[in-house]
């Protein structure tokens, strides 16, 4: 058998160093089995979306905040790493389309598939060793079919010292909203599914996605009556917020792992 064959041996050392990220994606199986070795026992299941969101925000504005706050969330826990962003859950009825089905570039999911997905990415990743499953979620649709699969599984891994959590407190939009008007942000709502919070840190993410550019020249480089500028500003702005998320959807963590269901 050639060495192709062979499968790698699962207790191999790792031949070069480790890369400093807390994405499973980015990393390798043998950086994976090294950090949970080394007591990253905690793995956040973040939740996004593929939705219409207004006139200038992409389609995937759920899983670009996601980018930054799982990532700020899972190093300020210190022992965590982050599965890949979820990218599909319910957005409507698929057939008629209802919600944000009605609209191009929105992909939908039954619940029964979120629910069966968010089921099965669990437990394989309960199954490598992680003994903390934290589901977080940043859209509404998502909320309900996270916190039905997480205490599933809650109610299974407990006796055994083990948990799956469902944080609904990550996704407090008046939480945001209460944050930025505290530091002289005064939005009026325009009706057209955006707002600054997810702009801000949009901005600090990928200026691109929401339109940044052609908005300026188009003289529409405004939100709910909050003007973009200066940009980096509104970035740096944007990424204040998210570490005020980290911190709020870390103490809502710590609060349930040290409870008693």
């Amino acid at each position: 058998m050639s060495e192709r064959g062979l499968a790698p041996d699962p207790a191999g050392q790792r031949p070069i160093a480790t890369r400093d990220s807390v994405w499973i994606e980015e990393l390798t199986w043998m950086e994976v089995r090294d950090a949970l070795a080394s007591g990253k026992k905690t793995v956040i299941v973040p939740t996004g979306g593929v939705e219409q969101n207004g006139p200038y925000v992409a389609a995937g504005k759920h899983n670009l905040i996601l980018r930054a706050t799982a990532e700020a969330i899972a190093r300020k826990l210190g022992d965590a790493l982050v599965a890949p962003i979820i990218p599909f859950v319910p957005e409507g009825q698929i057939d008629p389309p209802t919600s944000h089905m009605r609209y191009p570039s929105t992909i939908s999911l039954e619940e029964s598939t979120y629910q069966a997905l968010l089921k099965d990415i669990a437990r394989s990743l309960h199954a490598h060793g992680f003994r903390n499953v934290i589901f977080i979620g940043d859209s509404k649709n998502n909320q309900d079919g996270m916190n039905i699969v997480a205490k599933q599984l809650d109610d299974l891994w407990r006796t055994s010292g083990d948990r799956a959590l469902f944080v609904p407190e990550y996704y407090d939009w008046d939480d945001r909203s209460r944050w930025l008007r505290a530091r002289g942000f005064q939005e009026v709502d325009e009706g057209i599914h955006d707002e600054l919070s997810v702009e801000s840190i949009i901005m600090a993410v990928d200026p691109t996605a929401i339109r940044l550019a052609e908005r300026q020249a188009a003289g529409r480089d405004s939100i709910n009556r909050v003007k973009l500028a200066p940009p980096d500003s509104i970035a740096k702005t944007g990424r204040e917020l998210v570490q005020h998320i980290a911190d709020v959807t870390v103490a809502a963590i710590q609060r349930q792992l040290q409870s008693q269901r």
